[in-house]
C-alpha cells in the first residue's frame, strides 16, 4: 500500500506531503481544489503520460514520489532483488518531469526505464476513474476480468503455450507451400552451394595446418641449412664437434689418475658429448623428413585460396562453413521431399490442434462455471447498491477459430430493470450504473489481480441518496482488506472513511497552492456539513453531519460482527 506521497511543483501543487494508512481514505474539497490533480500525480507513478504543461509555473521540473509498503508482496520483492532494486519491506518510486523534456524514473534510488516502472507499479495500485467506465465498455477486457476472478491464469497460460505451438507449426507448413517456381529456384541455388562445399571436402582445423605447412615451405632452404648443416657440424663433418669433444674427454680421463679433479671435468665433457650427439641425431631426423617438392607448395597455396573464396561467399571460418553445409543439406532434404515433410508437419499440427482443443475446453469449462458465479456475486452486490432488480450476465460466445485468448469471447450483459432483456453493457448502462457495476465487480473479486491499493476518482458520479450510502458502505468494506483512496463529492460516501482528508486551495504571496489536511473530530464534521449544506452551514447541518458519521460507523461496526 501507499504509505507516503510527496508531490512537488505539479500543476497548482507546490509542495504536498501526506501519509496514508490502510483502510478507507477519502479526499474531499471544493470543486477545483485539486483533488483529481493528486490522482493525476499518482497516475504518473503508474507510468502515465507525462506532459510538460503540468509543471508548476516558474519551476523547471515537477516530481512525484511515493513509498509503498511491500508486506505480503513476496513475489514482487523477489523480482526486485533479482533486478538489483531490492529492499527489505519498502519500495521508493520517484518520477521527475522536466521542461526540457528529459524525464527520469527512479526505483529505490536506481534509474529505470518507464516500461519497468509501469510493469512494477501496476501490480501495486489500480486507479478507477471516469476513464475506467471506458474499460467496462470495452468487451475485450471482460474475458480477462473473468479469468482473474476465477484464477484461470494458469490454465490460460497452458492454452496459450499450445496455441503458440500450433501457430508455429502452421507457419512452417505454410512456408512449404511456396510457389513451385520459387521452390525450384531455391533448390537450384542450394544444390550449387552444396556441390561447391562438398567438392571442397572441408576438414575442421585444416586451415591452420595448411598455414603452418605453407610457412615451412616458404622457409625450406633455411630449414634445410639449419638442420642438415647443424648435423654435419656436430657429427658428420670433417672435424665434427662431437669428435673433438670425444678426444678431450679421453685425454682428461687418462689424466684423472694423476689428478682426480680432472675426472670430474672429463665426466662433464662426456655428458655434453652425449647431449650433442642426441641433438645431432634429432637434426638428422628432422632433415630427413623435410620434403620440399615445388608442386606441394602450389597445392597448399591453391587450397588456401579455395578456402578464402568459400569463406568470402558463405561463412568466416571453416567450422562455420561446415555448419552452413549441414544446414543446406537439411533444407535441401526438406525442399526435395516436400510431400514427406508436409505429412510430418501435418501430423504434428494435428497433435498440436488436439492439445489446443483440450486445453481450450478445460479453460472454457472453468469460464462457464466462473461466469455463473461472478454474475450471481455481482447481482448480490448491485442489489445492495440500489439496483435490486438488475440482472448481470457474462455471456460466452464460441469463436469460429481458436484465438490466443481461448475458444470463446466474453461480454458483460445487463438488464437494469425488470421485464427488460439483457443487453450488452457497453450499449445501455448509464454513468451512474457503470460506477456501481464497477464497484460491484471489484467487491465480488477484490484481490483477483493481486493489487492491494485501489484509487476511486469520483466513481460515485451520477448517483445519490440510498445508492450513494450503499457505495460508501461497499468501499468501506473493501477497505477492511485493501487500502482504498477515494475522491468524492458525496457526504454519504465520505462518512464511511477511516481517514478523511480535505483538499483546499490557499493563496500565499499571490500564488495559488493546493494543500491536504487530515480531518479529525469537529474538523471532519465541519467538512461533512459543507458537503451537505454548501457554503451556509447551520447548527442543524452540523448535527446532520455528526449523525451521518455516527450512523455510517455503526453500520461498518455491525458488519464486522
Amino acid at each position: 500500500m501507499i504509505t507516503d506521497l510527496i508531490i512537488k511543483n505539479f500543476a497548482i501543487i507546490e509542495n504536498l506531503q501526506v501519509s496514508f494508512a490502510g483502510g478507507f481514505n477519502v479526499l474531499t474539497g471544493e470543486t477545483g481544489a485539486g483533488k483529481s490533480i493528486i490522482i493525476d500525480a499518482v497516475n504518473l507513478l503508474l507510468g502515465g503520460r507525462a506532459r510538460g504543461e503540468v509543471i508548476r509555473s516558474g519551476a523547471e521540473e515537477a516530481s512525484v514520489e511515493a513509498i509503498f509498503a511491500l508486506s505480503g508482496a513476496d513475489e514482487l520483492c523477489r523480482e526486485l532483488q533479482a533486478l538489483g532494486l531490492g529492499s527489505e519491506d519498502e519500495l521508493l518510486v520517484r518520477r521527475i518531469i522536466a521542461r526540457s523534456g528529459k524525464n527520469r524514473v527512479f526505483i529505490n534510488g536506481s534509474p529505470v526505464p518507464l516500461a519497468q516502472l509501469r510493469e512494477l507499479t501496476s501490480r501495486l495500485v489500480s486507479i478507477y476513474g471516469q476513464h475506467e467506465h471506458q474499460n467496462l465498455q470495452r468487451s475485450e477486457s471482460h474475458l480477462a476480468l473473468l479469468d482473474s476472478f476465477a484464477d484461470l491464469q494458469g490454465q490460460l497460460a497452458t492454452y496459450r503455450q499450445a496455441f503458440e505451438r500450433c501457430r508455429q507449426l502452421q507457419q512452417q507448413l505454410n512456408s512449404l507451400e511456396l510457389a513451385e517456381r520459387e521452390r525450384q529456384q531455391r533448390l537450384d541455388m542450394l544444390n550449387f552451394q552444396q556441390q561447391e562445399l562438398a567438392a571442397a571436402r572441408l576438414v575442421a582445423g585444416e586451415e591452420s595446418e595448411l598455414e603452418q605447412e605453407r610457412s615451412l615451405l616458404l622457409h625450406a632452404e633455411k630449414l634445410t641449412a639449419a638442420t642438415a648443416g647443424g648435423y654435419d657440424l656436430l657429427y658428420a663433418g670433417q672435424q665434427p664437434v662431437c669428435g673433438q669433444l670425444d678426444v678431450v674427454a679421453e685425454q682428461l680421463e687418462a689424466l684423472c689418475r694423476i689428478d682426480p679433479q680432472l675426472g670430474v671435468l672429463a665426466e662433464t665433457v662426456r655428458n655434453c658429448l652425449y647431449s650433442l650427439e642426441d641433438v645431432a641425431d634429432e637434426l638428422r631426423g628432422y632433415a630427413d623428413k623435410l620434403d620440399f617438392e615445388p608442386q606441394r607448395q602450389q597445392q597448399v597455396e591453391e587450397r588456401l585460396a579455395l578456402l578464402a573464396t568459400l569463406k568470402r561467399k558463405y561463412a568466416p571460418t571453416v567450422e562455420e562453413l561446415l555448419a552452413y553445409q549441414r544446414r543446406i543439406e537439411t533444407e535441401l532434404a526438406d525442399l526435395s521431399d516436400v510431400a514427406g515433410r508436409r505429412d510430418e508437419l501435418q501430423q504434428q499440427l494435428a497433435q498440436a490442434q488436439a492439445a489446443v482443443a483440450l486445453a481450450g475446453q478445460q479453460l472454457s469449462e472453468g469460464r462457464r462455471l466462473a461466469a455463473v458465479e461472478l454474475g450471481s456475486a455481482v447481482e448480490r452486490e448491485l442489489a445492495e447498491l440500489a439496483m435490486p432488480k438488475a440482472r448481470f450476465e457474462i455471456r460466452l460466445f464460441e469463436l469460429s477459430e481458436p484465438s490466443a485468448d481461448g475458444l470463446e469471447c466474453g461480454e458483460f450483459y445487463l438488464a437494469a430493470n425488470p421485464g427488460e432483456p439483457a443487453q450488452p453493457l457497453a450499449r445501455i448502462a448509464s454513468g451512474g450504473e457503470l460506477s456501481r457495476i464497477m464497484l460491484a465487480i471489484k467487491r465480488s473479486a477484490p484481490a483477483a489481480d493481486g493489487v492491494r491499493t485501489l484509487i476511486f476518482d469520483e466513481v460515485d458520479a451520477g448517483i445519490g441518496g440510498a445508492a450513494a450510502t450503499a457505495v460508501g458502505e461497499k468501499i468501506s468494506r473493501l477497505g477492511q482488506t485493501l487500502q482504498v483512496l477515494c475522491v468524492t463529492h458525496l457526504p454519504q460516501v465520505a462518512a464511511f472513511a477511516d481517514q478523511h482528508f480535505q483538499v483546499a486551495k490557499l493563496e500565499v504571496a499571490g500564488r495559488t497552492n493546493t494543500c491536504l489536511q487530515l480531518l479529525e473530530g469537529e474538523a471532519q464534521v465541519a467538512e461533512m456539513a459543507r458537503m451537505l449544506g454548501g457554503a451556509h452551514v447551520s447548527e442543524r447541518t452540523l448535527e446532520h453531519a455528526r449523525e451521518l458519521i455516527d450512523r455510517s460507523k455503526g453500520r461498518v461496526n455491525l458488519e464486522l460482527f
